[in-house]
This record gives structure tokens, C-alpha cells and sequence, in this order.
């Protein structure tokens, strides 16, 4: 399996205008909810948030106030490997989005899953795939 993006969270002055022209645009449909999701392909979505996620940490620009999160895919051996790159590192990691420096790698959906912050503050998460296939 290769690395995969599977959702990125685009912040927006209005997540529903934004994510329905989007969809309008390229013949999509808005997912209500948190987020407005729109569903790129079998593999992407497009999160829109009303603000950017203000995750803070040793990364974090105070001046902007803003950080990106890219979500990936990987395999089990991928995820191994990153992990094990991100603890030598000694890199903060965590279960959520709000505690990504708890120590924890959380496990939903059959698969296991961490955050951690780039030096630029964007928050990373890396889950591995169901052996069904299953995704999101």
C-alpha cells in the first residue's frame, strides 16, 4: 500500500458556502455535519471548517492563529516505521486532534491512528486501514 491523503480540514469564512461551491463546481455533493465534508473521491475529502483549527503547540504561529491538518492513510508497516521515526524524533504525538501530545495512538474503525504537529504548527494524523478496506 502506498501513502495516502485522505482528508484535509479547509478552513473557510463559511464552511457550507465554501464546501457547496466546491461541490457545484466539480459536480459534487456537501456531507452536513461538523464539518461540511465533500467527498473528493473514493479515497479524499475535503473537510470545510469556519475557522482554521487553532491547535497550538511548540509549532504553532500565534500571529496568524492558523494550522492546516492533513490526514494519510497508510499500511501497517508504514505506519510502524513513521511512528517509530516520529518517537526517535522525540516528537509529541497523541489520540486527537485536541490531545495530540497525550502519548496515546488511538484505534477506530478497525484500524490505529496518531496526531502530531510539523514545525509550522499543521497537525498530521496518520491511520492505518482496516484489512477490509475500509476508510474515513
Amino acid at each position: 500500500m502506498t501513502i495516502r491523503l485522505d482528508h484535509t480540514i479547509v478552513p473557510a469564512k463559511d464552511k457550507v458556502a465554501s464546501a457547496e461551491f466546491f461541490a457545484e463546481i466539480f459536480g459534487l455533493t456537501v456531507k452536513p455535519g461538523h464539518f461540511a465534508q465533500v467527498q473528493i473521491n473514493e479515497s479524499l475529502t475535503f473537510a470545510f471548517a469556519d475557522e482554521p483549527e487553532a491547535w497550538g503547540g511548540p509549532g504553532f504561529d500565534p500571529r496568524t492563529g492558523q494550522s492546516h491538518h492533513y490526514a494519510f492513510h497508510v499500511s501497517e508497516a508504514e505506519f510502524e516505521a513513521i511512528f517509530g521515526r516520529v518517537k526517535a524524533k522525540g516528537l509529541p504525538y497523541g489520540s486527537g486532534p485536541f490531545n495530540h501530545t497525550d502519548g496515546e495512538i488511538y484505534t477506530r474503525r478497525g484500524g490505529r491512528g496518531f496526531y502530531f504537529e510539523d514545525p509550522n504548527g499543521h497537525l498530521l494524523e496518520v491511520m492505518t486501514v482496516p484489512e477490509t478496506g475500509e476508510s474515513g
